[in-house]
């Protein structure tokens, strides 16, 4: 009988000790879902990641990359089938209709208010939704207008320009001396790159989307004057009429290769234009600044093209996600790529503009475009508004209707949805 019980103990032991090692080694594993262009690189987020696991051992996880253009679809196919993502990169237009369905989890009481205080406060509403919060903040862009300083100063342009009038002006001196076939390069294709582009602008002419009742007002008053601005330049030969087919990567292309004297992009063009031989041929000649405005009416323009790192609802490993997300959002990390993208944090701007480094220029660009950063309606539907909004403009640039027709019809058809 005592042979038996000991034996007993011995097996239950053993047992014991398979099951703490076992335990010891178990890992969580966390599902990434990133995209591929624009704002941090594919390689700045693994080298984030990787410095991450060193920290966390008993962490595993499995990183994925996709197109902007996909990055929605996935989110959301996720969440209806039950499964998938940990962590999701997710567009500052899309909290509403995140909250709403519920595929984001509401991280409100997981951001103390130390922390909400030091992030630039213009940064939050890409990750708010009624008062509550979807994720944290993560590469608080806006869009900005380089320029080639060798094609300017070829031209005899030594002032930049303080409207978006003396952009045009500009361009046409330098098309009218041969330096540039089209000086200036959009990303206007059919996709919410436009979107952005046309938002930027519709704040230089005091546009608005909606009315006091909610219904479509970007067909009159700024917004219309917008599209129309974007339609005569390109009617006037001043902005290359591939801008039509353009994403921002497309952009880049074209000025890099020193084919444009400006062009509107996100912060992360800077570093790849001005300082990298590998992509560009224009290193050292890349200007930045603040968008400019229209007289009488704004100063700068600019859109809000904010992202957020949140929790799908459905994970399983909310506090091993939340441990990641602070990681990658926390000021250290942030300043450290800041050449990709600009941190959320307000004594970022501060220290970098102090200590004057060769990027500077965007530096101050940044801080003044987050001080007034126009956002895209927060509606439930807006994938749908946005759709809508992206053929109207498609129609007018090419000419296949006027922009009053085009923004017109837009704006019965979403008034009656």
């Amino acid at each position: 009988m005592g042979m038996i019980r000991k034996s007993a103990f011995a097996v239950m032991g053993a047992a014991l000790t398979l099951a703490l090692a076992g335990a010891a080694q178990a890992q969580t594993t966390l599902n990434a879902l990133f995209q591929a262009q624009a704002g941090y690189s594919e390689s700045d987020v693994r080298a984030m990641t990787d410095a991450y696991l060193k920290m966390h051992p008993d962490v595993q996880i499995k990183l994925e990359f996709v197109p902007y253009e996909s990055l929605h679809d996935k989110i959301t196919l996720a969440a209806g089938s039950g499964q998938g993502y940990d962590v999701v990169l997710f567009d500052v237009i899309w909290p509403a209709e995140f909250a709403e369905n519920k595929i984001l989890l509401d991280v409100t009481d997981r951001i103390d208010a130390k922390e909400r205080d030091a992030v630039e406060t213009g940064a939050w509403t890409s990750t708010q939704y009624k008062g509550r919060d979807f994720g944290m903040p993560w590469s608080a862009d806006s869009k900005y207008l380089f320029y080639n300083k060798d094609m300017l100063a070829k031209a005899g342009i030594t002032e930049l320009p303080k409207s978006w009038d003396d952009v045009m002006k500009d361009a046409a001196i330098i098309k009218q001396k041969g330096i540039a076939e089209y000086p200036i390069v959009w990303s206007w294709s059919q996709n919410e790159a436009a979107i952005c582009d046309y938002a930027l602008l519709m704040q230089a002419f005091g546009g608005k989307w909606t009315d006091d009742a909610g219904k479509p007002a970007f067909q009159t008053g700024g917004g219309l004057e917008a599209l129309k601005f974007m339609q005569k330049s390109v009617k006037d030969g001043l902005t290359n009429p591939n801008s039509t087919q353009y994403l921002e990567e497309d952009v880049r292309g074209v000025f890099s290769s020193g084919k444009a004297a400006f062009a509107l992009n996100w912060s992360y063009m800077y570093d790849l234009a001005q300082n990298s031989t590998k992509d560009s041929q224009i290193t050292g000649k890349v200007g930045v600044m603040a968008p400019p405005g229209v007289p009488g009416i704004s100063t700068i323009a600019t859109v809000n093209g904010a992202q957020g790192l949140g929790i799908p609802a459905n994970t399983k490993n909310a506090d091993a996600a939340w441990s990641y997300i602070q990681y990658l959002t926390s000021p250290e990390v942030e300043t450290k790529y800041s050449g990709s993208s600009p941190p959320i944090w307000k004594t970022y701007f501060k220290d970098a503009i102090a200590k004057n480094p060769p990027n500077v220029d965007l530096i101050k660009a940044q801080d003044a475009s987050f001080n007034a950063l126009f956002n895209r309606p927060s509606v439930p539907d807006y994938q749908q508004f946005s759709a809508r909004l992206q053929q109207a403009l498609q129609q007018a640039l090419l000419g296949q209707a006027t922009p009053e027709d085009a923004l017109k019809s837009a704006a019965a058809d979403l008034s009656s949805k």
